[in-house]
């Protein structure tokens, strides 16, 4: 697992806060906030997910946003309007230290609610949990003592709004990936354990880690399709392929996402001609202009690189954004995807700025989609 202790990056909105609060009049930044609600519902691409179709309001959040006054109270209402929104793939540009931390990308378990009981479904590998022996099939039985119904309930309670539906898994995997600044007190099974959550655990590893076993080259991404290092060392290990070896890509740590030219780069290698690997549609467009937008994308050969062989592709819930386009992707080449569900990340996003301050909010805007069609979040391995 690739994580990189960058609190300070993470932080450079709540960092100058205070520095800064006359930066701007109280106004702006109340604008700013009443801004969110009607720039989610205009960019946001599944709002058929939400009653009416528009994002979740209440009264708690309407009050919130009607008092902001400074950058730490848009910030603070910022991430409370997000959350609203259950979605893995929205997110603030900016956090505090003691916000919760983010899903997949800093979680190591990932819980489903089963009737009463919240089911642990998977379990990250070489992460805190596993370590304590966290095991696939236990429960979530309380989170720093208090039980994991009642938690749930109380971290929607606090924006207004209600739990149930989709809204229970969402709470529940946040509850358990704990605040970015403390240790987890987590109960499961029975067991209370005290695990450090992974914003503080720092490891330094190469992009890849490449293996050999018999007649298959194992190529493991930690969490690296986002950094442009990694075609160079990708490019390296398919060098060392023998002929008649299988390449097998790991995909099970790519909680992080990534950006296209690394996937491209990627699947460069096993295509001697152009051929589509994900469709795109952009909801926000047609709202606007009544006029569909949707495009296919494609991969294209790179000089000199060619592998003919077969490809076995293993993806997991810690198979994020870029990890999920990238196995849809080969899906699409013929390679074999085997593991199970992986994230489930709604779409790409974009960032969109807020007028005044500046702060950023990340949202899905794009849809996407399988060459076959099927949403890149309902698909679905082979084995």
């Amino acid at each position: 697992m690739r994580i990189l202790l960058l609190l300070a990056a993470l932080l450079p909105f709540a960092g100058a806060a205070q520095a800064q609060t006359a930066e701007l009049p109280p106004e702006a930044y109340r604008a700013d906030a009443l801004s969110i609600e009607g720039l989610i519902n205009s960019q946001y691409a599944y709002p058929e997910r939400f009653p009416g179709g528009v994002m979740p309001m209440s009264d708690r959040l309407r009050a919130e946003a009607a008092a902001v006054h400074d950058r730490s109270s848009l910030l603070r209402y910022a991430g409370h309007a997000i959350t609203a929104l259950a979605d893995h793939h929205a997110i603030t540009g900016s956090a505090f230290s003691d916000d919760w931390g983010l899903v997949p990308s800093y979680s190591d378990l990932w819980i489903e609610r089963n009737g009463a009981v919240w089911r642990i479904t998977a379990v990250r590998e070489g992460s805190p949990a596993e370590a304590v022996g966290v095991r696939v099939g236990e429960t979530l039985d309380a989170v720093g003592g208090v039980a994991t119904g009642e938690a749930v309930r109380a971290f929607w309670a606090e924006l207004g709004l209600e739990s149930g539906g989709e809204r229970d898994g969402y709470a529940a995997r946040v509850l358990a990936a704990g605040r970015r600044d403390r240790a987890r007190d987590l109960t499961v099974s029975g067991r209370r354990l005290s695990l450090p959550n992974l914003y503080m655990a720092s490891t330094d590893c190469p992009p890849l880690t490449v293996s050999e076993a018999g007649d298959r080259l194992t190529v493991r991404f930690n969490d690296s399709l986002g950094d442009s290092a990694t075609i160079a060392a990708f490019d390296a290990a398919m060098a060392r392929v023998r002929p008649g070896q299988t390449v097998v890509l790991d995909l099970t740590d790519t909680a992080s996402g990534g950006n296209t030219s690394v996937a491209r780069a990627v699947m460069g290698w096993f295509v001697s001609e152009a051929r589509p690997y994900q469709v795109h549609n952009l909801p926000a467009e047609e709202r606007e202009t009544g006029v569909p937008r949707q495009w296919v994308e494609q991969v294209l050969p790179r000089p000199g690189k060619w592998f003919g062989g077969p490809i076995v592709v293993r993806v997991g819930r810690w198979t994020g954004s870029m990890g999920e386009g990238l196995a849809v992707g080969m899906d699409a080449l013929g390679a074999r995807v085997e593991g199970y569900r992986m994230a489930g990340l709604l779409g790409a996003v974009y960032d969109l700025r807020l007028e005044h301050s500046g702060l950023v909010i990340k949202i899905p805007v794009e849809r996407l989609y399988a060459v076959d069609g099927t949403p890149r979040e309902a698909f679905v391995p082979s084995r």
